[in-house]
């Protein structure tokens, strides 16, 4: 494990480079034996500092739940993130490019939730009582580490994303609320469109065989920290489709067929 002084000076540089929109070096360069908890530990202490200057938490996302994705980057579980209060945006509304440096996009549902959900114990049917309503959601990531770091070449790896708060960005909700236990969440699909072109199509069932098998395997990650997913809160349960690039000008709609749609523009 690090200690905690090359922790804090770790999450500084990530907060710094949040702030003043610039890229850093993936921390596995300088750190090549950085371990999975190290890397919750850093984001644990960015967020901190994201509180500390007032921000406030209204969620968290899970990332990597495709085994495909999982084997790319060699690990055997997902990950997960933090969502502030300040990264939500109304459907079809415009969202600023500016406030990104290298923003991707993926289609996801999102669990809104109505108790609290604690581990170590929470199952797929504790996430499906748990949860008030279920409603599609696009989640926009971002990176503050390079992805290709330009003086080796070598790629970030995932404990460099899990630093950097699980690569999370901005997301929005939108489409038809419903209740999690009035369809198969499993047989949800999605199409993915860019200025009027489709760019992927996906399944929920790709998240883990089941979208609320993320929101279980998040609480009960977070149980030997103390923490808890608490009433009130948004999941992001997962992708299920690749990320797409985004340009200025881009305008993305996610078409869920009888759940709707959800949309937005990057201005």
């Amino acid at each position: 494990m690090l200690d905690q002084p090359t922790i804090d000076r770790l999450a500084h540089r990530l907060d710094e480079a949040e702030r003043s929109k610039s890229l850093i070096r993936a921390f596995t360069q300088e750190q090549p034996d950085l371990t999975i908890e190290d890397a919750y530990a850093i984001q644990r202490t960015w967020t901190g500092l994201q509180l500390a200057r007032g921000r406030i938490v209204k969620g968290h996302k899970i990332g990597l739940t495709s085994k495909a994705m999982q084997s790319a980057v060699g690990i055997s579980e997902p990950d997960y993130g933090v969502l502030f209060e300040d990264m939500f945006y109304p459907d079809a509304s415009p969202i600023p490019f500016d406030r990104f440096h290298a923003p991707r996009i993926e289609v996801e549902l999102a669990f809104i939730l109505k108790t609290a959900l604690k581990g170590p114990d929470c199952t797929i049917f504790d996430v499906l009582n748990a949860t008030d309503y279920v409603t599609p959601a696009l989640e926009i990531l971002e990176t503050r580490m390079h992805r290709i770091d330009p003086e080796t070449k070598a790629p970030r790896k995932v404990m460099d994303t899990i630093s950097d708060n699980a690569a999370n960005a901005a997301l929005v909700l939108g489409g038809r609320p419903f209740r999690p236990l009035d369809v198969d969440l499993r047989w949800i699909g999605a199409l993915l469109f860019r200025n009027g072109q489709i760019e992927e199509t996906g399944i929920a069932a790709g998240v883990l065989n089941h979208p609320a098998r993320g929101v279980a395997w998040l609480a009960n990650r977070l149980a030997p920290h103390g923490e808890q997913l608490e009433a009130g809160e948004v999941v992001l349960a997962g992708s299920f489709t690749r990320p797409v690039d985004i340009v200025k000008g881009d305008t993305f709609h996610a078409d869920y067929g009888p759940f709707g749609s959800v949309s937005c523009q990057f201005a």
